[in-house]
């Protein structure tokens, strides 16, 4: 299917570049996402979208619609999908831990994204593998997301994820028992020269990072504490990257961890069990408040502490 679009040039419109005339006619598109369409002259001629309008121009815009390259095939519900809202434009869930979040050369089947599509669509705008995607947690993180469903509640949740216009906050089973009750940590992060797969606080260079940290919780004796983080900003392995560097790294992470130095220390053989044994980071996203895209409605989103997090809190206190 495609969508067809004329636009014709009046003395209003006269001498201002061809992308920008195309971009106020067609406010729903990014002007990325216009030089992208085919555009063509109503009498078949090329068209530069660097060259200035003419009086009398027509341009025909040949809107594309954006297919996933997922196939119908791979979409399946391989785990149970909790819903936390739906409507037309987006959907709020609870992601599971350990579940990838789309298709990769690694990762055919079984994502999050594939499973959400056996339940509804999704944008398209997020690209043939990523449709809806406007944010993302690691595989073994749990917690609240939101995907687009229609393209305008994209366009706008993209920008409010850039801007950082929302709130996201985290739980997270730390190893270490700090002398204050909140932080402040800001630092940049960049991608680790020694492990590609790891990032790491750097002097000069990466992106900038803030997260802001309260203590929820202590268990002195097994020197672990709860953490509630807010993030400031959303950058790759922000939460574990920032505690780690301030010695507090988060429990069962398998990155940034440090966990046989931590485990080796644990006395009681229910905490050791499960310590030795579970897979995945403790870091939970708790909370999402976000301006809905299309109603300017207020939103708010609080998933509970997954199981497992559960189970270890319950060691934890009984201890």
């Amino acid at each position: 299917m495609s969508d067809v679009r004329k636009f014709f040039v009046d003395e209003n419109n006269v001498g201002i570049r061809v992308d920008k005339f195309l971009s106020a006619q067609m406010p729903d598109f990014s002007r990325s996402e216009i030089q992208k369409f085919d555009i063509k002259r109503l009498n078949g001629g090329a068209v530069k979208l660097s060259e200035k309008t003419k009086l009398g121009d027509e341009f025909v815009v040949n809107v594309l619609e954006k297919k996933s390259d997922i196939a119908r095939d791979n979409i399946s519900s391989d785990f149970d999908l909790e819903v936390l809202y739906e409507d037309d434009d987006i959907i709020v869930i609870n992601k599971p831990r350990g579940i990838v979040m789309y298709p990769s050369a690694g990762n055919k089947t079984g994502t999050l994204v594939q499973n959400l599509l056996a339940h509804t669509h999704l944008s398209a705008l997020g690209g043939e593998t990523r449709p809806g995607v406007v944010h993302r947690l690691d595989k073994d993180t749990s917690g609240v997301m939101v995907f687009a469903k229609s393209d305008v509640a994209y366009r706008a949740l993209v920008k409010m994820f850039s801007a950082h216009d929302l709130t996201r906050k985290y739980i997270a089973f730390v190893w270490g028992v700090p002398t204050w009750g909140g932080a402040d940590i800001t630092g940049n992060i960049a991608r680790s020269s020694r492990n590609r797969q790891k990032m790491s606080m750097v002097k000069s260079g990466g992106k900038p990072a803030h997260t802001i940290v309260n203590v929820a919780d202590v268990w002195t004796k097994n020197n672990i504490s709860l953490f509630r983080c807010t993030l400031l900003t959303g950058r790759t392995h922000q939460i574990r990257v920032h505690l780690s560097s301030h010695g507090f790294p988060v429990l069962c992470d398998p990155l940034y961890g440090r966990e046989k130095s931590h485990v080796g220390s644990v006395k009681d053989p229910e905490l050791l069990n499960f310590l030795k044994n579970h897979d995945g980071q403790m870091l939970h996203a708790e909370v999402l408040e976000f301006v809905h895209p299309t109603t300017g409605e207020k939103m708010h989103f609080k998933s509970r502490m997954p199981d497992d997090m559960m189970e270890l809190k319950e060691i934890l206190d009984n201890e």
